[in-house]
C-alpha cells in the first residue's frame, strides 16, 4: 500500500488502545471542509515502504493497534493484504472510511481483517453531493453501515457538524441511518488549507457548544446512542 503520512502514537484514534495512525493518499470525495487536503491534491510524498514496515515491526508489543485513515484507503486494491499483515504482527486494526466502497467493506468483513471501523455519514442523502462532490452517494454509505450492523462488528458512525448542517438536517440523517451502536457528532473547525473557491462555505462561524448539545438531545429521540 501507499501511505503519505503517519502519526506514530495516538490515544484517541482507537478507543482504549495506544495506536499508530497511517494516512492513505487520494480520495473519491472532495469535501469542502476536508482537514487532510494535502492527501487529495497531489501535494504529498509516499512514505518509504521498508521504513514503515521496520517501524511497525519494532513497535510490536508497545503499540496495541494500527488505524488506517486517509484520504480513502479503500481505493487501494492491496488494502486486504496489508491489513492481513498487520493482523499477523499481532495488531488490532481499525479502518476509518467514507463508506463509499461497500464491496471492499464486504471483503474485509468476510476475511475478518478489521477489529473496528469508523464510517463518516456527512449529510442528508439528498445533499450528499453538495458536501462531498460529484462522487457523493449516500446509498453506498448506508449499504456499508448496514453490512457492519449485520456482521456485529465494533463500529461507529461519525458526522462533522458543519455550519451548513441544521438541526433539521441532522434529524433527517438520524431517520436515514439504521439504529446505531455509536453516532459521534464532531464539532466543526476551519481547516488550515482549503480552496479559495470554498472560502464562502469554510469560513463560517461554527455551531456553539450549547447548540451541539441541543442537537444531541433532539437526535436521541431517534438515535439513542448519539454522543
Amino acid at each position: 500500500m501507499i501511505f503519505a503520512g503517519i502519526q506514530k502514537s495516538s490515544m484517541v484514534d482507537y478507543p482504549g488502545q495506544l495506536a499508530c495512525v497511517l494516512f492513505a493518499p487520494r480520495c473519491n470525495y472532495s469535501c469542502y471542509y476536508c482537514h487532510n487536503r494535502a492527501l487529495l491534491d497531489g501535494a504529498w510524498e509516499a512514505l518509504d515502504s521498508q521504513e514503515l514496515l521496520d517501524f511497525l515491526q519494532k513497535r510490536r508489543g508497545m503499540l496495541d493497534a494500527v488505524v488506517i485513515s486517509g484520504g480513502e484507503a479503500a481505493l487501494q486494491p492491496d488494502l486486504p493484504d496489508f491489513l492481513r499483515m498487520l493482523k499477523d504482527m499481532g495488531y488490532l486494526v481499525k479502518l476509518d472510511t467514507n463508506g463509499a466502497s461497500p464491496h471492499v467493506i464486504a471483503k474485509l468483513l468476510l476475511q475478518r481483517l478489521c477489529d473496528c471501523y469508523a464510517v463518516d455519514y456527512k449529510a442528508p442523502a439528498a445533499r450528499y453531493r453538495e458536501f462531498c462532490g460529484s462522487a457523493g452517494d449516500a446509498a453506498r454509505v448506508l449499504e456499508s453501515i448496514q453490512m457492519l450492523l449485520r456482521n456485529g462488528v465494533d463500529f461507529e458512525v461519525r458526522t462533522t457538524v458543519t455550519p451548513q448542517l441544521s438541526e433539521r438536517d441532522l434529524l433527517q440523517m438520524a431517520k436515514e441511518l439504521p439504529p446505531l451502536p455509536r453516532w459521534t457528532l464532531n464539532p466543526y473547525r476551519v481547516p488550515d488549507d482549503y480552496p479559495d473557491r470554498e472560502a464562502y462555505r469554510v469560513c463560517v462561524k461554527p455551531h456553539s457548544a450549547a447548540e451541539l448539545e441541543a442537537f444531541k438531545e433532539a437526535l436521541r429521540e431517534i438515535q439513542p446512542n448519539v454522543r
